[in-house]
Formats: structure tokens, C-alpha cells, sequence
């Protein structure tokens, strides 16, 4: 497929060796959760036939990349090891694979032994919660196998977390400069420690981690802030799909009755120059973000993401 101009114009994340992911239209990451205990859908996608049958659904519905999810990162969820992790991805990345599908698969986790096993099944990305604090291995893997590294930020394990509408007093960043300042700074020395192991910088992508280890206002803030966090220089990827925090705004207790939440929020950082979206719910996010592209760029069709060849492992 040729790369259009535009799409050289706009940007493009590098996932492997002659194969990236164009930035000039909106780009949605399907949660794929293959866990038990996920807050929004624990347990209807553990089943690798299952897993397919999802991932076939969100490709048709408009999905770039299958997020697979071996590992709940939801507050207060205790760590899964590495081989049970690999237990649960590898036979749905492999049934992927072997049915043709050539979508980018990320890895959802923080063990380089589980990112390993992901890419030499077939996955293209990994998704570090942990921006490679739990396992600094993970950035020399990502160096080594020329994937694309997504970095989020967060305070402390899933195991310690709160959701961001039972803090009883916020977070505290005020030693940092704030919240904004604190994860832009965070963001910026991770991305450096990726670099300084030898990751190409158009492979990064930065997460401001959304959820994880702060308040219902500093989450909003956070948002706010996208144009600011996006001055570091690499895309941002927004995942609010869902979360507490939509719901505290919203009114709606119920993670799967968070949709129209989750949307207005990923047309805010639309609007705001960010172009990935981490959602569950894929197909009323790409209507939404495709009329919010069209509102931008009147008669810009939403053209396929990936440029490059596909080789399977």
C-alpha cells in the first residue's frame, strides 16, 4: 500500500522494521482482556475461540490494534505471573495469526518475558504499564526487536491503587509542580531511559496513564493538558474508555454504561492532536471520531492504518 503524502505529513509510530501505524486520521486500540478479574469485562474473552470471535468483531467495527490483556492492571488487582500470563496470550495471539488476521497485536504487561513470548508469537507492540520500571529489560527487548513501546505513567502497582473516585484526599504532585508537570516529567525521563536502551524514538508513545494513581480532577487535567504533553514530541495515547472517572463526571456507576462518557472524551483529545485510542467499545468511538475527523478535515476519507509489509514470526 502507498503511503500517501498526508499520512508522511501527519506522522506515523514505527511498530517494526518497515511497518508503521499513520497517524493522520484517528487510530483505535481494542481492548482484548483475557483475564478473569478485568473491572469493565473479566472473564468473556479468557477463551481463545472467544478472544477471536471478539477480535474478528473489533477489526470489522474499525480497529487498528488488538490490545491483548493477559494481566488486570483494574485497582487493587494482584500481580498474575509470568507464566501464567503467557499461558493465557500466547494461544490467543497465535490464533490470530494463524487465521490470517494481520492487524497489529500490542501486549498488555509489565514482564519482559511475557512482551518475549508475545513477540515471538506474532504481537508487534508492547504496552508497559509500568514504562519499564517493574522490568528494565523490557526497553533493551524493545531495542532488540524494533517493536513499538507504548510508556504510561503510574504511581504505584495495580495491587495499590484506588479508583480515582474513592481517594479520600487527591494525590499529592504539589512537590512536583502539580500533576500535569509531574507526568509530563515522568513521560519525558522514561522516554529517555527507552532511547538511551537503544529504542528509536518514532517507535515511542506515551501514555499519561489515565486511572492509575490519581484524582477524578487530576485525570480532567490531565486531558486538558494533551497539547502540553504532546510538546514532548511523541504521540499520546488516551485511554479513558470506561474508567472511574468518566463515571464520577457522568453520573454512571456501571463501567459498560460509560460509552457516551468515554466518547466525549476521545473527541476532546481528538481536537487536542491526539490520533490513538485505547476503547472497548470500538465501533460507537470510530463513528464518533470519524464524523470529529471529518468535522476537522471536510472530505478526508479514514484510510487504512498500517503501511508496510506484514511478515508473520
Amino acid at each position: 500500500m502507498p503511503q500517501h503524502a498526508s499520512s508522511t505529513a501527519a506522522g506515523a509510530w514505527r511498530i517494526a522494521p518497515g511497518r508503521s501505524i499513520t497517524l493522520d486520521a484517528p487510530r483505535l486500540m481494542a481492548v482484548i482482556n483475557i483475564t478473569p478479574d478485568s473491572f469493565s469485562d473479566g472473564g468473556l474473552h479468557a477463551d481463545p475461540a472467544a478472544a477471536l470471535s471478539r477480535c474478528r468483531q473489533v477489526l470489522d467495527e474499525g480497529a487498528d490494534i488488538l490490545d491483548i490483556g493477559p494481566e488486570s492492571t483494574r485497582p487493587g488487582a494482584d500481580p498474575v505471573s509470568s507464566d501464567v500470563q503467557i499461558r493465557r496470550a500466547l494461544p490467543v495471539i497465535a490464533a490470530i495469526r494463524e487465521a490470517g488476521i494481520t492487524a497489529a497485536i500490542s501486549i498488555d504487561t509489565t514482564s519482559t518475558a511475557v512482551a518475549r513470548a508475545a513477540l515471538n508469537a506474532g504481537a508487534d507492540i508492547i504496552n508497559d504499564t509500568s514504562a519499564g520500571r517493574d522490568d528494565e529489560a523490557t526497553l533493551s527487548l524493545a531495542a532488540e526487536r524494533a517493536c513499538g513501546l507504548i510508556l504510561m505513567h503510574r504511581r504505584t502497582t495495580p495491587r495499590l491503587e484506588r479508583f480515582s473516585t474513592e481517594y479520600s484526599r487527591a494525590p499529592s504532585y504539589d512537590e512536583q509542580g502539580g500533576i500535569v508537570a509531574a507526568v509530563r516529567r515522568f513521560l519525558q525521563e522514561r522516554a529517555a531511559a527507552a532511547n538511551s536502551a537503544g529504542v528509536r524514538r518514532e517507535s515511542i508513545v506515551l501514555d499519561p496513564g489515565l486511572g492509575f494513581g490519581k484524582s477524578v480532577e487530576q485525570n480532567f487535567a490531565l486531558l486538558a493538558a494533551a497539547p502540553e504533553l504532546r510538546s514532548l514530541g511523541f504521540p499520546l495515547l488516551c485511554a479513558a474508555s470506561r474508567k472511574s472517572f468518566i463515571g464520577a463526571a457522568s453520573g454512571e456507576p456501571d463501567p459498560a454504561r460509560r460509552v457516551a462518557g468515554s466518547i466525549a472524551a476521545a473527541v476532546e483529545q481528538y481536537h487536542a492532536g491526539v490520533r490513538l485510542f485505547r476503547v472497548h467499545d470500538v465501533a460507537d468511538h470510530a463513528a464518533a471520531l470519524r464524523v470529529a475527523a471529518s468535522l476537522s478535515s471536510p472530505g478526508e476519507s479514514r484510510r487504512t492504518g498500517i503501511v508496510g509489509d506484514f511478515s508473520p514470526p
